[in-house]
């Protein structure tokens, strides 16, 4: 089962300094038929402005992911963290019991990054932080795989059964990614254009996919994101 979502009918947000599309319920934006997809909670698509961003806030019993597409983030937290990463680095943060961070845009040009929440398998961990700077080259027509669980290969572990992979797909180039029987998966299209089982995602867009493998071709420069996880009734 394939189900495209129009990035067009995605929520949104303009508070001047932040700009936001999400995917699922956040904020002003509440659609009651669009609160999760499986143990995948957020995907908000982030832009902050210059001298910008989040001050601390609280966070309780949730993965939190962040994907920088361009520019730089800035992270600072209550348990004595403090970093930056660039394109096509990662920020992650098991809030547990609970956490305040702040994430700002201290660089000289818009952040874009996709923050990403994820429920994890209990409530109740001793909040961790750290980041990972994947080589850009890495995901060059290859997938690479970022994000897996405690018993998973990925160098990223968190609490719960997700799978997260980026890819970028040169110009008509094809791949394959098998959702196997049990299984189901959200394709973010971050920047570009490609055909996902004869369906065209533009940037922004997403896809559902339950049980079905995808053959992936760019129709122009493509960058994706794939959270693959557990199959919920």
């Amino acid at each position: 089962m394939l189900r495209k979502i129009d990035n067009e009918n995605m929520g949104r947000s303009n508070l001047g300094w932040l700009r936001s599309i999400f995917h699922f319920s956040f904020a002003e934006y509440y659609n009651p038929i669009n609160i999760n997809f499986g143990k995948l909670r957020v995907i908000n698509d982030d832009m902050v402005a210059p001298g910008t961003g989040f001050d601390l806030h609280p966070h309780q019993n949730m993965e939190i992911i962040s994907y920088v597409v361009e520019g730089e983030l800035t992270h600072g937290d209550s348990i004595g963290n403090k970093s930056t990463i660039t394109r096509g680095h990662v920020q992650y943060m098991s809030a547990g019991t609970g956490v305040y961070h702040s994430e700002q845009n201290l660089g000289d040009k818009t952040l874009r990054f996709l923050q990403i929440w994820i429920i994890p398998d209990k409530k109740g961990y001793t909040p961790s932080y750290g980041d990972y700077r994947f080589n850009w080259e890495d995901r060059h027509n290859q997938w690479l795989h970022m994000v897996s669980s405690k018993e998973g290969p990925a160098p990223i572990k968190i609490n719960q059964d997700v799978n997260i992979y980026a890819l970028e797909l040169e110009q008509d180039k094809e791949i394959i990614f098998a959702v196997a029987e049990g299984r189901q998966a959200y394709l973010v299209q971050v920047e570009g254009v490609s055909n996902v089982n004869n369906i065209e995602l533009g940037t922004r867009d997403a896809i559902e996919i339950v049980e079905e493998d995808l053959v992936i071709k760019a129709s122009e420069h493509s960058h994706v994101v794939i959270l693959e996880m557990k199959k919920m009734d």
